[in-house]
């Protein structure tokens, strides 16, 4: 026998309801909300009076209706009400930011710092964090929690790192972050990281392949609309796919990885910005030019032999997209059809629509999105 919904059931049911409507629509009034989901005048009244109570929604000015008479007020969210924090460790720096309700930055910072595998280093980004939320004017209730997008591969649970040479981080637990801070922690790879920041902006993407072009090369297989991590835990890590038998070294000891040919570290010389490599490039410096198409050969390369393995979109992301332009996009698929046997159509190729901050927002996400799928709000 089914069992019958309690009427405290359908009450928190229609709270939730009407606040989704306000969250999505950013803007609503009353007659809107109960047109549209088919609630009592009453049954809204009600609840956007216990919501405005409780601070999750506010009066914002007012709207025209197809009513006659006086405008009605207008409705929104109050994007603040909860608050999530993404930081992006690096080898010497580690960067900060603050997200709303909807993902929109608050603020951010960036703190060098070498990365060092003790307490006194934890310890000290820690203070920074605090710092940076106390200079934001966040109150401790407010923080959701604070994802922090590592350069490693990170367990199931989210608590330790697997997989982290590049820091020389392997096996670290959340527990150095967490002793020092009064919030809930967790790891996140930091491509898997880029790929929901990805997803959130785009939330019709459902199947796509991930590449995070940035100070070291990331990716991660999206599939029906969610981050593929495999049996194992090491899907997607493209980077240790050897490309040379006798090319440069890797860091994991490997040689000639896509890692060593695909990163911006590989790309730029030790000294160069990839604003100064850039401004080269589109000025047709030769010598610049000529390091960008190789890059960009290889690139095709590797992208070929992937969309042979999974015909799906390719996604172009991490610290090198605000530099993509459609003439490197044209330069990819040209290459690429002089490679594959098929036919193929340049709509697979496409620049991420969230180029920047995307690692640390993408570490900040998970936090609301975890809010907003919560029955009880």
């Amino acid at each position: 026998m089914e069992k019958s919904i309690t009427p405290n059931q359908i009450k928190q049911n229609n709270r939730s309801l009407i606040y989704h409507y306000i969250y999505k629509n950013k803007k609503v009034s009353q007659q809107d909300i109960s047109y549209d989901l088919h609630l009592s005048r009453p049954t809204v009244t009600s609840n956007l009076t216990a919501l405005e109570h409780d601070g999750l929604i506010q009066k914002n000015g007012l709207i025209d209706t197809e009513f006659v008479g006086r405008k009605a007020f207008a409705y929104s969210i109050i994007d603040d009400y909860r608050i999530s924090i993404g930081v992006e460790i690096l080898k010497k720096e580690v960067k900060i930011i603050a997200v709303n309700l909807y993902g929109e930055k608050i603020n951010r910072t960036v703190y060098e710092i070498k990365y060092e595998n003790k307490d006194s280093y934890y310890k000290t980004v820690c203070a920074q964090i605090v710092k940076f939320k106390n200079s934001c004017y966040i109150d401790d209730d407010a923080i959701l929690g604070i994802g922090f997008a590592m350069q490693g591969l990170v367990t199931p649970d989210k608590q330790n790192i697997l997989y982290g040479k590049i820091l020389s981080c392997t096996g670290l637990s959340i527990q150095e972050f967490s002793r020092h801070l009064p919030y809930s922690c967790t790891f996140i790879h930091d491509a898997d990281s880029a790929a929901i920041a990805e997803l959130w902006i785009s939330p019709e993407l459902t199947d796509a392949f991930y590449l995070s072009l940035s100070k070291h090369l990331g990716a991660a297989l999206i599939s029906k609309g969610e981050i593929l991590s495999g049996k194992h835990g090491h899907s997607s890590t493209i980077e240790h796919i050897q490309m040379q038998s006798d090319g440069p070294q890797c860091y994991c000891g490997k040689q000639g990885c896509m890692e060593t040919l695909l990163s911006m570290t590989s790309l730029l010389m030790e000294t160069e910005t990839a604003e100064e490599f850039f401004k080269k490039v589109r000025d047709k410096n030769p010598s610049t030019v000529n390091r960008w198409e190789i890059f960009l050969t290889n690139l095709a390369k590797a992208v070929n032999m992937l969309h042979l393995i999974y015909d799906t979109d390719f996604i172009l992301g991490g610290y090198l997209a605000p530099y993509l332009c459609e003439e490197d996009l044209i330069f990819l698929h040209n290459k690429i059809q002089a490679m594959t046997p098929f036919a193929e159509a340049q709509d697979f190729l496409l620049i991420s629509k969230i180029p920047r901050h995307n690692i640390s927002i993408g570490a900040a996400l998970p936090y609301i999105q975890e809010f907003l799928n919560n029955p009880l709000i």
